[in-house]
């Protein structure tokens, strides 16, 4: 029993020297999908950045015309409810508009970002309609938004998230060709991102705080939960972070 014992410490005690980082990657793979991504958009090509808010992806669009939109109506002081910023400042923005409602002519961009934005927006359908009409033939729509999302940036935060059929159907509708639609991350991965999240909810609304050892169940939760993503075969279209959708007007052929 002695033995037995202390062999479990040990493994416990390496658990906790090596810890999982499943559930760690949702912002980091929607980085390097955009960056990859906007790579590919031809040099000098006018882009719209759609629901700009900082600008994070200006960064990758230096090889481009870069013009950025945004409502710039949210302040993380307004409603202290769900996740929210502790600060922000949206800089200077070259368009302030609804973004429904875009004050540029037809078919006066070449590309349209627009990411993590369609849950904030109380139309997504008609933010699509509109980037049709300010795309030209064969201009690149690049999306990317939540499958599965907490509230936050209250109060406007309207929906938890977008499963690929509503790219489907409200691209092609809007006549779009879709190039890919990529998930990111996996249910393993969703699963253990908000089981991290456990301890900082329960201190904001006032349960309690975990004890060592359920502290050390979550870690062991956690590397089973990296065991099973490692070995996944298509759990994603259960649940993952979020999708990552490349469209262009009038089928724009990728060859």
């Amino acid at each position: 029993m002695f033995n037995k014992g202390k062999e479990t410490n040990k493994k416990l005690l390496n658990i906790r020297s090596n810890p999982s980082n499943v559930g760690l990657h949702n912002e980091s793979n929607r980085i390097s999908w955009l960056e990859k991504t906007l790579k590919k958009i031809p040099n000098g090509s006018r882009i719209l950045d759609a629901g700009a808010g900082e600008q994070p992806f200006k960064k990758f669009c230096t090889h481009l015309n870069y013009v950025s939109q945004d409502f710039a109506q949210y302040d993380p002081k307004s409603l202290p409810i769900g996740l929210q910023m502790s600060r922000w400042d949206y800089g200077t923005l070259d368009i302030i508009s609804d973004i429904v409602s875009i004050p540029e002519p037809d078919s006066s961009f070449d590309a349209i970002m627009c990411t993590e934005v369609f849950e904030h927006i109380l139309n997504p359908s008609e933010a699509i309609k509109e980037f049709s009409r300010l795309l030209r033939n064969d201009g690149f729509l690049i999306i990317t938004a939540p499958f599965c999302s907490l509230t936050h940036f209250a109060p406007f935060h309207f929906y938890t998230g977008f499963n690929r059929y509503f790219y489907e159907k409200e691209l092609v509708r809007n006549n779009f060709k879709i190039i890919e639609i990529s998930a990111n991350g996996n249910f393993f991965e969703y699963i253990a991102q908000e089981l991290r999240r456990i301890e900082y909810v329960a201190k904001e609304h006032n349960c309690g705080q975990l004890t060592l050892k359920e502290k050390i169940a979550i870690e062991l939760v956690l590397n089973k939960l990296e065991e099973f993503s490692l070995k996944d075969k298509g759990s994603d279209a259960l649940l993952n972070f979020g999708l990552h959708v490349l469209a262009a007007k009038n089928g724009h052929s990728t060859t």
